[in-house]
C-alpha cells in the first residue's frame, strides 16, 4: 500500500492517516482511493470505530492537491465516470456503519474542511485553523457545500465561502463543528476518552442509529415520525436489543453480537 496513507489497527479502532506532510496532507485521487479502501477494510472487519487524521502538527488536510500535471489533479475530469472521486468518498462516509471521528491535528482547509464536516464527530487541537479559501483562487467550495450546509450556521457558512478567510478552532466549537477543542497536548487523551465511550456500545445500535440520522435529517417532521415509528419494531427485534435488555435486567455487562 502507498505510504501516502497509513492504515493501522489499534485495538478495535481503525486509524487512517494522510501521510503527505510536505504537501500539507493534500488529497489527490490516489489518496482518496486509499482512504476509501481503509474505510472499506474497517467495515469488513471487527473494527468498532474509525479515526481519520493527518501526520504532523501543521495540517489535518489542506484540501485538494492543486499541483498541475500530477496524477489525480483535483480538477481533472473523466467524462466516462459520473461521480468525482471526492463525491464517492463523501457518500462512503455518509453510508459507513462505523462512527468516523476526525482527529484535527492541524489546519483543515477547503476539501480538508469538508472531510471534517463529513465525519460523524470531530476533536481539534485549540491552535488549529479552519477555512475554505477557494474564493481567493476564483472558485467556491462546491464539492463540500452539501456537508457544510448541514454543519454550519447559515450566516457563518456564507461568510466563510465568500471571504475565504480562516477561522479558529474556538469559533468552530461555537458553531458546532467540533465536539471538543482541547490544548494540543491533550488531543489524544480526549480522543481516547471519546473512543472509550464508543467502542463498548452495541454495533447494531450504532449502525441503525447512523442510518436513522442520515435518513431523517433530510425529511420533514411528519415523514421523520413515520420513519421512526416503522423502525422501532425493527430495532427492538435485533439480537443486540434482546441482549441489552437482558444485561440491564441481570445487572451485567452486555455481550454484543452486532446482529
Amino acid at each position: 500500500m502507498s505510504e501516502d496513507v497509513l492504515i493501522e489497527r489499534r485495538g478495535a479502532v481503525q486509524w487512517i492517516t494522510i501521510n503527505r506532510e510536505a504537501r500539507r496532507n493534500a488529497m489527490n485521487a490516489e489518496v482518496i482511493g486509499l482512504i476509501s479502501q481503509g474505510i472499506a477494510d474497517a467495515v469488513d472487519s471487527e473494527a468498532r470505530a474509525i479515526v481519520l487524521t493527518g501526520v504532523g502538527d501543521k495540517a489535518f488536510c489542506a484540501g485538494a492537491d492543486l499541483t498541475k500535471g500530477v496524477k489525480g489533479f483535483a480538477f481533472d475530469v473523466d467524462f466516462s465516470r459520473p461521480r468525482h472521486y471526492i463525491v464517492q468518498l463523501f457518500k462512503q462516509l455518509q453510508d459507513c456503519p462505523l462512527p468516523v471521528i476526525a482527529r484535527v491535528n492541524g489546519a483543515a482547509m477547503a476539501g480538508g474542511f469538508g472531510l471534517v464536516c463529513a465525519c460523524d464527530m470531530a476533536i481539534a487541537a485549540d491552535d488549529i485553523k479552519i477555512g475554505t479559501s477557494e474564493s481567493k483562487i476564483g472558485l467556491t467550495p462546491m464539492m463540500i457545500l452539501p456537508y457544510m450546509i448541514r454543519v454550519l450556521p447559515p450566516r457563518k457558512l456564507q461568510e466563510m465561502c465568500i471571504t475565504g478567510e480562516v477561522f479558529s478552532a474556538a469559533e468552530g466549537l461555537e458553531w458546532g463543528l467540533f465536539n471538543y477543542v482541547v490544548p494540543r497536548a491533550q488531543l489524544d487523551e480526549k480522543l481516547d476518552w471519546l473512543l472509550e465511550h464508543i467502542v463498548p456500545r452495541s454495533p447494531t445500535a450504532i449502525r441503525l442509529g447512523k442510518q436513522a440520522y442520515s435518513a431523517t435529517r433530510d425529511m420533514d417532521l411528519r415523514s421523520a415520525l413515520e420513519y421512526a415509528q416503522a423502525m422501532v419494531p425493527i430495532m427492538s427485534s435485533t439480537e443486540d436489543a434482546a441482549e441489552g435488555l437482558a444485561a440491564f435486567q441481570e445487572k451485567r455487562a452486555p455481550q454484543w453480537t452486532g446482529n
